[in-house]
């Protein structure tokens, strides 16, 4: 080999060398995050978390795209597949089941892909998670009830998806700080009703043939909670003291606390969760994946503070 020909593979293996080391640990240099969503991304706290991740990304300069499980996870695996071999920049992942999502994360992990987890758990890979303190949001309902039920209140309580830590851990708060501290308050009846509006007022409609009282419905969301007032006023049984609470802070619910339909929801901070989130992402497409846990506090929202929300 010509002298020079030596000095051209030595000079091209250095430059391959140093650009190996400026990627290593690091994503792929893309400015495209996708939104790996469990569901509909115009439902609930996730079409919030979406929406305010939109605008956003749009003001930093990111392309955004969405994917939507529609509660399956076979389906969710498939798409995340999908996703990594796109080599995007980011991933926000709402997983449908934290074991099933696991060996995806490790893959996303392996390609050099940074995940975030918010609104769901996981149980392995390398994440960083932006979420909330989901005992806080049933300890703030149980608190509320606890100071407003009357003596020998009856209650009802919706539980949302029990596979779900979030949905056990809102119970917990609930249970610790109203059935707890107020042994008079008597739970008629609790159910999984899925975080479903449909199957809360279909549950709803049953108990109020069952029971001839009822002063109180907590729920894990809002939407299970306007299923139950739903109910109540199909059958002629609302009544302004019936004390109604739920979690998420939607529009429907901020309306209904405001007409004393609701008296309390407590918001899941959407905003502040994409902030961190964006902040997660640009540091991860400099530095590579971290594994940061942030946490986003709840906010309790009654009839004396929702004018404050509401649009």
């Amino acid at each position: 080999m010509k002298p020079w020909k030596k000095w051209l593979a030595v000079l091209l293996t250095g430059c391959m060398m140093l650009f190996a080391a400026g990627c290593g640990g690091q994503g792929s240099g893309s400015k495209s995050i996708v939104f790996v969503s469990h569901d509909d991304v115009t439902q609930g706290f996730q079409g919030m978390l979406y929406t305010a991740l939109e605008t956003q990304a749009q003001a930093l300069g990111y392309s955004l795209e969405n994917t939507n499980a529609t509660m399956d996870a076979n389906k969710q695996i498939d798409q995340m597949n999908e996703v990594i071999a796109k080599k995007p920049g980011a991933i926000i992942l709402l997983p449908v089941e934290a074991n099933a999502l696991k060996p995806s994360v490790e893959k996303a992990n392996e390609a050099g892909v940074p995940v975030i987890i918010t609104n769901r758990d996981l149980t392995g890979g390398k994440t960083a998670q932006v979420h909330s303190d989901e005992e806080q949001a049933g300890r703030m309902q149980g608190e509320y009830m606890a100071k407003h039920l009357p003596q020998g209140a009856k209650i009802v309580y919706f539980l949302g998806d029990s596979t779900q830590a979030s949905a056990q851990l809102r119970w917990q708060g609930f249970k610790a700080a109203c059935l707890d501290k107020r042994p008079d308050v008597e739970l008629l009846a609790m159910t999984d009703a899925g975080w479903s509006h449909t199957e809360a007022l279909k549950d709803m409609t049953l108990w109020l043939k069952l029971f001839p009282q009822i002063d109180g419905v907590a729920s894990g969301n809002d939407d299970m909670a306007l299923g139950a007032l739903d109910a109540m006023k199909a059958a002629g049984r609302f009544d302004s003291h019936v004390v109604i609470c739920g979690v998420d802070a939607g529009d429907a619910a901020l309306k209904a606390v405001a007409a004393g339909e609701m008296s309390q929801t407590i918001k899941q901070d959407a905003d502040t969760s994409v902030t961190t989130i964006m902040d997660l992402i640009q540091k991860m497409m400099k530095d590579g994946q971290t594994t940061d846990d942030e946490k986003v506090p709840f906010i309790e929202i009654t009839k004396d503070n929702v004018s404050q929300f509401l649009k």
